[in-house]
């Protein structure tokens, strides 16, 4: 008797533990390495603040342009604005439908009035010695040191578990 009682509760325990291991809990953003038959997620924790951003140097106009993101509804990005110096190549000096340009403290902002929302992106992490960081909570992440250069990342926000994030790299 004794013993049928202590075998149900270890395999209760075991099943527990499984249980915790591939439970996807985890809310992170995530990279993860396109055109591979095992990619491996590269992954920044998410904490409290919905909003994040990513800077990069323009590589004609030398200058850092600032994209700002929050998710929304789960694991959804939407694009709130963007922030630079200089116009013309690559940049734009006008509003589409659904878009506000304004001009602020000397920078040009394009905000996104209309609320569109994507699952994922993809993201170059280009040759260039330029920057290429993702701000989240005043905390900046070296996309160029953290991924590797010349390589194309899926971003997204998902759920991992501690298996997935065993597997994969915390970035830092």
């Amino acid at each position: 008797m004794q013993q049928g009682k202590v075998s149900i509760t270890v395999v209760l325990v075991i099943f527990c533990l499984i249980i915790v291991v591939i439970l996807p809990f985890q809310k992170v953003f995530s990279f993860t390495e396109t055109r591979m038959a095992n990619p491996r997620v590269h992954y920044i924790p998410i904490t409290e603040s919905e909003k994040f951003q990513i800077r990069y140097t323009h590589s004609i106009h030398n200058s850092d342009v600032y994209e700002s993101y929050q998710y929304v509804k789960g694991n959804r990005i939407q694009m709130l604005e963007m922030e630079y110096e200089d116009l013309a190549i690559g940049m734009p000096g006008y509003a589409e439908e659904g878009q506000t340009f304004i001009e602020r403290d000397g920078k040009y902002v394009l905000q996104f009035d209309d609320h569109r929302e994507i699952d994922n992106f993809t993201i170059l992490i280009g040759d260039l010695g330029l920057d290429l960081v993702f701000n989240y909570e005043d905390v900046e992440y070296d996309l160029k040191k953290d991924l590797q250069r010349g390589k194309s990342y899926l971003f997204e926000i998902r759920h991992l578990s501690l298996y997935e994030q065993w597997k994969g790299v915390r970035m830092k």
